[in-house]
């Protein structure tokens, strides 16, 4: 079974572009698969939360109530940062490098991360880039 961490954006992607990651990662992966989330992603929401502009706010706000809702569920586990003194980008960049996928949009983060990765398309599906 592999690993997919959700990065923050990915998560904002949510309410931003009305998508329903979780359902688009199902379509686009064949294979079995468990989501994740790191706990500096819900630190970062929670920044955002309370630091950024309205609309910013609300996009956060969202994203931690599905993702309280799907942690409830199961659908969605909480990982550990390796290194908690890193950013949650370079602990992303280290799952990566251990053959964990990581959905992303970005762009920076992206060309750190070891392939594949998956990442938000049109702003309508999720892709799996090889």
């Amino acid at each position: 079974m592999k690993k997919i961490i959700l990065d923050t954006n990915a998560l904002m992607a949510v309410a931003e572009f009305n998508l329903d990651v979780f359902t688009e990662v199902g379509y686009c992966c064949d294979f079995t698969y468990q989501l994740y989330v790191l706990k500096s992603t819900i630190t970062e929401l929670e920044k955002i939360k309370v630091e950024q502009k309205l609309k910013y706010k609300l996009y956060a706000k969202l994203a931690l109530s599905i993702l309280t809702q799907k942690m409830g569920s199961k659908e969605v586990k909480l990982l550990a940062d390796q290194k908690p003194e890193l950013s949650t980008d370079d602990n992303l960049i280290l799952e990566s490098k251990q053959g964990v996928l990581v959905l992303t949009q970005d762009i920076a983060l992206k060309r750190k991360l070891t392939r594949p990765y998956l990442t938000i398309r049109q702003k309508k599906k999720v892709v799996v880039m090889m």
